[in-house]
């Protein structure tokens, strides 16, 4: 073999081995940008109306107040990118209200829903993004990657939080949520996901962010593990 390979020129050799090296890479990225098997095929299908109760803890929904959740699109733009949307109102005796938005998709391979995020839909509909920061919300036993957004619009200051999951994992969107999509298309997967949005109307973001992490976490003690997985991905081990 040794003999073989000093008898081809070395550019010839290098251009054989580049040749070799792109035609693997195509195979793999051909994989990656066709992948075949949906993730929610032969699972039961999702239904964030019974996921999610309409009253738990201290929380019960608040239906007269629902036009209060800033829609991320019209309708017919919804229908396109999401399979299932989700938007209630909660309040507790107290009087707090926190805002909560759902939209599952199963298909998560295109950046169609990374385009409707809501730093860019709330722009769209005339609010200015003033806080556009990386956290982390403790629930379930575990850190969810979150965004944690101030949005403007004359005098209603909405501090918002966020995160996406792709397959059975949270993350941001992003590169997180690239190197997902990459992990899955590998294994000629479909993933499904969703994004999950909370947000209060209120001039204080600690206060906010701290009232919205009580709201999670009541819901997902609620609800328990395995409905969580299906809004936060999976436990890690």
């Amino acid at each position: 073999m040794r003999d073989v390979l000093q008898t081809i020129p070395r550019k010839a050799l290098f251009a054989s081995v580049l040749l070799g090296l792109l035609m693997v890479s195509t195979s793999v990225l051909t994989k990656v940008v066709t992948p075949t098997v949906k993730m929610s095929e032969g699972k039961p299908a999702l239904d964030l109306t019974a996921l999610v109760p309409s009253e738990f803890g201290e929380w019960h929904e608040d239906r007269n107040a629902a036009a209060a959740v800033v829609n991320p699109e019209t309708e017919a733009a919804i229908a396109k990118i999401y399979t299932q949307t989700l938007a209630r109102t909660y309040v507790n005796a107290a009087g707090d209200r926190v805002l909560l938005s759902v939209a599952y998709g199963d298909d998560q391979r295109g950046e169609a829903t990374q385009a409707h995020r809501p730093e860019i839909c709330y722009t769209a509909q005339g609010f200015a993004i003033t806080r556009n920061d990386v956290g982390v919300l403790k629930a379930a036993q575990r850190n969810i990657p979150v965004r944690r957004l101030v949005a403007v619009s004359g005098s209603r200051n909405e501090p918002i939080t966020y995160w996406v999951t792709v397959g059975d994992r949270a993350t941001l969107p992003g590169v997180g949520r690239k190197l997902l999509q990459l992990f899955y298309g590998l294994g000629g997967k479909v993933p499904d996901g969703l994004l999950f949005r909370v947000s209060t109307i209120q001039p204080d973001r600690a206060a906010a962010y701290a009232l919205q992490d009580q709201f999670v976490n009541a819901l997902f003690d609620h609800i328990g593990k395995a409905p969580t997985e299906k809004l936060a991905g999976k436990f890690d081990d």
